[in-house]
């Protein structure tokens, strides 16, 4: 009997394989070795690619549901499955990756409409019972072929559950509505946010200390007043520089009144339909269902890290609200100190203290001495040879394609394009206006051995250098170049035998943390002087001092500024890991507790205008401060004393980029480091650099 069983296991596999082969396959046409992303479709291209994707998608999805429950086998249930996730990723991204960077109207069109129906396909079959009853009688028996096939099994039988496909049919009737509506109300929330176009009327004088050319591109009304819009672009400055506190306090209040009571309902709403989408899928709240797969598991430890946090940063923060209050009351003759005051006095402190110009400071970065020079540190650093090809296909003429790979070995790891540019002359319109990275293809091993190498996409927005007119970078757009950077590099690095694991599909709590480690880099003089070169001489480098001053800035006030995210971070896990919070009264509660005794501005609710708690990270704000933190920890362990030393930097390719999501993060940092990682380097770093 064994015998025979054994044989009809055999045969019913070589059966599925003969009608696997037996669907229609999509031609691929690649000009480089390995590339298997179609560059540039035409619209109806798109479309056409699309309905081939979604057939071929619907055929193994139906073959592995037609596989009978008690012959389920690793090579007829999960392996189709991953080498179609394997093989459809760059088809996907061959459609939907032309909206962001824009070629024409009909293009743009084609490639939302394809990502629409694309979106609405996948997310069809994460909800079929019929292929969920298959994987989960495979997951049962428990027959693993390795660590990471069963951690694929188990991400799929994860997925499948919480999209409900154990739910009874009223239950997913009801989950599907929950999410109709929480989608609708989470773009009504962003929408009024967009259209909101409310403004104040001030005098000049008013408007006392603002520069000359912020007043002159202000609407003048009959009266001589200007009209000033409530949008981030005014309200900074303003609040950065005008000398007037009541016109502060004006602007402060009325910014933080924007959509107040619409968007306070739409949000206490979300919140009440994400805690009941929650419960129906089995969880208390809506917390523990974002939180299921990330690094910190539970609430528990989310509130623990953030408020061990903001105690261990109270002593520094004091200090710096202290040296706020003394330099008001020298300026102004008022010891009385509100959130009105903060960003004025701060930046009052940073011009007494540090010798930064930044228009200076800019000339010091022509962009493409910072892109060489990007590429020479993750050279250095971690072993790579980057190369241009020439002569590719391509969707625009500024767009350049790179190949990845070994210093030691020569082996091929990827490929990347760079689409930071813009036309010659002038901006492309409909392209993605911020620096990101996206993966086009994702690393994996096919059962046949073959390795499919990574290819990504990083975008950005600058003007075409010409030898005439270097364009130059502000400071804060190399350390947002390099940090993106660091995404590609994580992507070309992955070594894992999954698409699903690849570098960029890592949970989100941990995938910043590459790119917050690196950034360290942007403010050591012997890597910024690698990427950096006055532009009419660019043998000059910027100097020692400039540096300094540049970490200096970084870190002035940085006691205050992690207050204030640590505020918005537990009044989102409170709302979403408790029932029927009162906002206001939360606010009126921690704001003075967390912003040492500062009260909130009456009238305010920073829940109104803060999309993250709406949609993005709702339940997971702590992510970005968890990031920066273990970064600073792997910097201070393994770096800060040897900043370009490449064994460690090779040891953190092969132990953190490498695995992509194939380990479980906690588990990678911790081999990484031998032990878990902690905050105590985070603190420190911020505490020796005290005010």
């Amino acid at each position: 009997m064994p015998k025979s069983g054994a044989k009809g296991a055999k045969i019913e596999e070589i059966s599925y394989f003969k009608r696997l082969k037996s669907i229609k396959c999509i031609v691929i046409m690649a000009d480089v070795p390995g590339l298997n992303v179609l560059v540039n479709l035409s619209a109806t291209e798109i479309h056409k690619l699309t309905d081939q994707i979604i057939a071929r998608s619907k055929e193994v999805h139906d073959l592995v549901a037609s596989v009978p429950l008690e012959k389920v086998s690793y090579m007829n249930t999960i392996s189709p499955l991953a080498e179609l996730e394997a093989y459809q990723f760059p088809m996907v991204q061959s459609c939907v990756f032309r909206r962001m960077v824009f070629i024409s109207n009909d293009i743009q069109k084609a490639s939302m409409e394809a990502e629409r129906r694309l979106d609405l396909h996948f997310s069809a079959c994460r909800k079929r019972e019929d292929v969920y009853r298959v994987i989960k009688a495979f997951a049962d028996r428990g027959e693993w072929l390795g660590y990471e096939a069963k951690r694929y099994t188990q991400c799929l039988v994860e997925e499948f559950e919480r999209n409900g496909v154990c739910l009874n049919p009223s239950k997913k009737n009801e989950l599907e509505s929950l999410g109709k509506q929480i989608e609708e109300l989470s773009f009504q929330y962003i929408q009024n946010l967009k259209m909101d176009n409310s403004f104040l009327l001030l005098s000049e004088a008013e408007l006392a200390g603002m520069p000359l050319q912020f007043i002159e591109i202000l609407e003048k009304m009959e009266d001589g007043r200007v009209k000033v819009f409530l949008k981030s672009s005014n309200v900074t400055p303003i609040l950065e520089h005008c000398k007037i506190r009541s016109t502060r306090r004006l602007i402060a209040v009325a910014y933080g009144q924007r959509c107040g009571k619409e968007n306070l309902d739409i949000l206490e709403n979300l919140v009440q339909l994400r805690h009941k989408y929650a419960r129906l899928l089995g969880f208390s709240n809506y917390a523990e269902f974002a939180l299921q797969s990330r690094m910190v598991r539970t609430s528990e430890k989310v509130f623990q890290f953030l408020e061990d946090l903001s105690e261990s940063l109270s002593d520094l923060a004091m200090e710096e609200l202290n040296a706020l209050k003394d330099l008001k009351i020298k300026v102004d003759g008022d010891s009385h100190f509100g959130m009105e005051d903060l960003l004025y006095y701060m930046r009052r402190a940073e011009e007494q203290h540090l010798d930064l110009d930044s228009g200076e400071v800019k000339q010091y970065f022509p962009v493409n001495l910072v892109l060489s020079g990007i590429l020479k540190f993750f050279q250095d650093l971690f072993g790579l040879k980057f190369q241009e090809i020439k002569d590719v296909e391509v969707w625009h003429e500024t767009v350049c394609l790179f190949s990845v790979a070994d210093v030691s070995s020569s082996e091929l790891l990827g490929y990347f394009y760079l689409d930071i540019f813009s036309s010659l002359n002038f901006l492309r319109e409909g392209k993605y206006a911020h620096t990101c990275v996206l993966a086009l293809q994702n690393g994996s091993l096919s059962s046949s051995g073959m390795r499919q190498i990574p290819v990504a996409l990083l975008i950005s927005q600058c003007l075409k250098q010409t030898d005439d007119n270097p364009v130059l970078l502000r400071f804060s757009e190399v350390v947002t170049l390099f940090h993106e950077f660091t995404h590609v590099v994580h992507h070309m690095c992955m070594r894992a035998t999954f698409s699903r694991f690849s570098g960029l599909q890592v949970v989100a709590d941990f995938i910043e943390i590459p790119s917050k480690l690196l950034e360290n880099w942007c403010y050591q003089s012997i890597s910024l002087k690698m990427m950096s070169g006055f532009y009419q001489d660019i043998t000059k480098s910027v100097t020692t001092n400039m540096c300094t001053s540049l970490r200096r800035k970084r870190d002035l006030f940085s006691g205050l500024k992690l207050k204030q995210e640590i505020l918005l971070c537990l009044m989102d896990q409170f709302i979403y890991s408790s029932e029927n919070v009162n906002m206001l009264e939360l606010l009126k509660h921690l704001h003075p507790k967390i912003m040492l005794g500062i009260p909130l501005l009456e009238g305010t609710n920073p829940a109104s205008s803060f999309p993250q708690i709406a949609i993005g990270s709702e339940a997971t704000c702590y992510s970005s401060i968890w990031s920066e933190a273990i970064a600073a920890d792997i910097f201070a362990s393994n770096f800060q004393e040897d900043l370009l030393n490449q064994h460690a930097g090779l040891q953190f390719r092969n132990k953190v980029l490498a695995p992509g999501g194939a380990k479980e993060s906690l588990e990678i940092l911790s081999d990484y480091l031998g032990r878990e990682p902690t905050v105590r380097s985070f603190i420190e770093s911020k505490t020796k650099n005290s005010f």
